[in-house]
């Protein structure tokens, strides 16, 4: 029982840690947040954040990799296989990028910030493509067994085609220097991406 309760604590503490991290480099960014502003926010001891995230590094990675884990990735991938309307698989994968770019675009701008001049921030920006493009390659090969790409192109093309218009770099064009509201910048990308997959 007691092993239990301090399961639950250490859980928690964990938790308020990423959460305290996530927010004070999304408001803050990198370089300017702390260990110790972290370990404020989420009213724990310095050691502490060291020992649950060994410091920010690790905490921006650990952020990134259980986002990347989660059981709805998991659950997104396998959905991806059971669709069977071409039309509805690109809608779904705009639809599901655009919802994750408003979720983690805040933290994500920080840490292309800091990547070129953080090396382990540089790895947790991999460990974040690496994650969404294995669902664009999970979307092009099935739309390829659909038989809905068009002549000439195959799944690993089309991944490239799906990473250049649902990769971070191309919503934060669209939003941010463009200034279009999401909505726009998802409607605008579905039908792009139906012009340059489908016959």
């Amino acid at each position: 029982m007691a092993s239990g309760r301090r399961a639950e604590y250490a859980e928690a503490t964990r938790a308020a840690i990423l959460e305290a991290a996530r927010e004070l480099f999304t408001t803050q960014g990198y370089f300017g947040t702390r260990v110790e502003d972290i370990a404020r926010a989420a009213r724990v001891a310095p050691a502490t954040v060291y020992a649950v995230g060994g410091g920010k590094n690790g905490l921006i990675r650990e952020l990134i990799a259980t986002a990347v884990r989660s059981a709805a990735n998991a659950q997104l991938l396998e959905h991806i296989g059971t669709v069977t309307d071409p039309g509805e698989l690109i809608a779904f994968i705009v639809t599901t990028s655009a919802t994750k770019f408003g979720q983690w675009s805040g933290l994500m701008r920080q840490v292309v910030a800091a990547a070129p001049r953080e090396p382990a921030v540089r790895e947790s920006l991999e460990i974040a493509h690496a994650g969404l493009r294995g669902g664009l390659a999970a979307t092009a090969r099935r739309l390829e067994a659909l038989g809905a790409l068009r002549p000439g192109l195959d799944a690993d093309e089309a991944t490239d085609v799906l990473w250049y218009f649902l990769g971070n770099s191309s919503y934060f064009t669209l939003t941010d220097e463009l200034g279009w509201p999401l909505p726009r910048a998802e409607a605008w990308l579905t039908t792009q991406l139906e012009a340059a997959l489908r016959p």
